[in-house]
């Protein structure tokens, strides 16, 4: 066409796209089309006329609702803040009423006085009597691990916490009477009542310290918060250590033993050099009065009585347990019912995009 000039001669300023007409782009914003004035398409994203615009990129309202992976991540988090903590609360649960089942059996535990140790072994010293019942005691500890070991062979884990519990109270009983009899062999029995000498030992057992009969504060008979903790601190020290008692295939049985055995002579031996100190020779033992019989054992129809009382107990804690977590269902329900309506706003929002 005449006039026209070849393609081989036009000149562009730079490579790459065209920057635009010569008199001006005429309001076109985008890079490949852009959009013009009103009525005409365009490619931008829409966004609220009342957004505030941002020089650093493309503006994300406030209230847009998180990606679906953090919200997932925020809910699996609440999850397991949720389960430890009631976790933690039935624990605490467990181990109160383990402790108070360990200070309800120390009464029972019946205790052989030295007059009744002498007759059964006879021609023995206070150190020979004292290895021939550490020696009786840590056999017994070890044939209750290696039980709960046994009944572990086929692991299943509702039943965990009932064989640890089961171990622990027997081991406490065993225990709880050697330290009972060695006080006796070495003369140091605590004054008073079996109500206060089975405090004295339940310390003593907690502490894993003799009694020393010429200082009172040793003699603490108050059974309160204090000694309560210590029980505690005790029996949970023993749960870590029983948790290799329940390994499958009859494995927990053998480390059962051999642990119950290791901690019995343990704590004995501890005893044992604290009653040293103070140790009573038996020639001036001879007006001790012979050990009253361990507390009366409750009948069958105060088994019962009691049992039914445990039982409503539960029934009423397991109710408002139930309350309680309804109470905060509804709380969290409640609350992301408010947060939801931002986030509707949201959605709407990437709808019309």
């Amino acid at each position: 066409m005449t006039g026209s000039t070849p393609p081989r001669k036009r000149r562009f300023p730079r490579r790459g796209a065209d920057s635009g007409p010569a008199s001006g782009s005429h309001g076109v914003r985008d890079d490949e089309r852009g959009s013009s004035g009103r009525g005409t398409a365009s490619l931008e994203p829409l966004r609220p006329a009342d957004a505030p615009t941002a020089p650093g990129g493309p503006v994300v309202p406030s209230d847009a609702p998180a990606p679906p992976p953090r919200r997932r991540a925020a809910a699996v988090r609440d999850g397991i803040r949720e389960g430890v903590r009631k976790g933690g609360s039935r624990a605490r649960e467990g181990l109160a009423y383990l402790t108070d089942r360990i200070i309800e059996t120390a009464p029972r535990i019946p205790v052989r006085d030295l007059r009744t140790l002498r007759g059964q072994f006879p021609g023995l010293g206070p150190e020979e009597l004292a290895d021939k019942l550490v020696a009786g005691a840590a056999g017994a500890t070890a044939a209750v691990g290696a039980g709960v070991g046994a009944a572990a062979m086929l692991p299943v884990p509702p039943a965990m916490p009932t064989e640890l519990a089961a171990e622990i109270t027997g081991v406490a009983a065993i225990e709880l009477k050697l330290i009972a009899e060695l006080h006796e062999v070495y003369g140091a029995r605590p004054p008073g009542g079996l109500a206060q000498r089975s405090v004295a030992y339940l310390r003593s057992w907690a502490g894993e310290r003799g009694i020393d009969v010429t200082k009172p504060s040793t003699l603490d008979a108050a059974l309160g918060g204090q000694m309560r903790r210590e029980l505690r601190q005790q029996i949970t020290k023993r749960m870590v250590r029983d948790l290799p008692n329940l390994m499958p295939f009859m494995v927990g049985a053998a480390v059962g033993a051999v642990m119950n055995r290791r901690d019995t002579k343990r704590v004995a031996e501890r005893i044992r050099r604290d009653l040293r100190r103070t140790q009573v020779p038996w020639e001036a033992l001879s007006g001790l009065p012979p050990l009253e019989p361990p507390a009366r054992a409750p009948e069958l129809e105060e088994l019962e009585e009691l049992e039914e009382h445990t039982r409503s107990e539960e029934g009423a804690r397991s109710e408002e347990r139930a309350r309680a977590e309804e109470r905060v269902d509804h709380e969290k329900s409640a609350g992301h019912e408010g947060s939801g309506a931002p986030e509707g706003r949201g959605d709407v929002g990437g709808s019309d995009h």
